[in-house]
C-alpha cells in the first residue's frame, strides 16, 4: 500500500506553501541569514519538522528490542543551509535524548533507526547527516 500526498508552492522561498488537500497552507520565506524577510517558513524548518517526526516513529518501532521507552523519546533534527561551491548545500544533525537510557543501548537504538527512516534512506549518500545521543 502506498501513501501518495502532494503540495503546490507559487513564488518559491518567498511565496505561499499548500497542501493540495488544502489541510495546511503556510507563508514562505527566505532566513534573514541568507538575505530574506525571514517572515515566514522555509524549507529547511518544514525538513527539520519531517524528518525529526519520521525517524522519531522509527526510534518508537525499534525502541522495545533494546529494552528503552521509545514514547520518551525525543528527536532533534538540526538542519543546516550552507553555500558551498557557488550554490547551496543541507546537512542534518539528528539529537536523540531518552531521559534515564543506557547510552550504549540508545546508540544502537539511534545507529538502528537511522537503517530504517525513510527521511534517513533518502538522504543517505546525499547529504551529511550527523547521529547524536544527548
Amino acid at each position: 500500500m502506498a501513501y501518495v500526498t502532494s503540495a503546490t508552492t507559487k513564488g518559491g522561498r518567498n511565496g505561499r506553501a499548500m497542501l493540495d488537500n488544502g489541510a495546511l497552507a503556510l507563508a514562505m520565506a527566505a532566513p534573514k541569514e541568507i538575505g530574506g524577510a525571514g517572515d515566514g517558513h522555509n524549507p529547511e524548518q518544514l525538513f527539520a519538522l519531517g524528518y525529526s517526526s519520521c525517524y522519531g516513529q522509527a526510534i518508537l518501532l525499534i525502541a522495545k528490542k533494546y529494552g528503552l521507552d521509545g514514547q520518551a523519546a525525543r528527536v532533534t533534527c538540526e538542519v543546516t543551509l550552507d553555500q558551498k561551491d557557488g550554490g547551496f548545500a543541507l546537512a542534518v544533525e539528528l539529537k536523540v535524548a531518552i531521559p534515564g537510557a543506557d547510552k550504549d543501548k540508545l546508540q544502537q537504538l539511534v545507529e538502528e533507526a537511522h537503517t530504517v527512516c525513510p527521511y534517513s534512506k533518502a538522504t543517505r549518500g546525499n547529504i551529511p547527516v550527523k547521529l547524536t545521543v544527548v
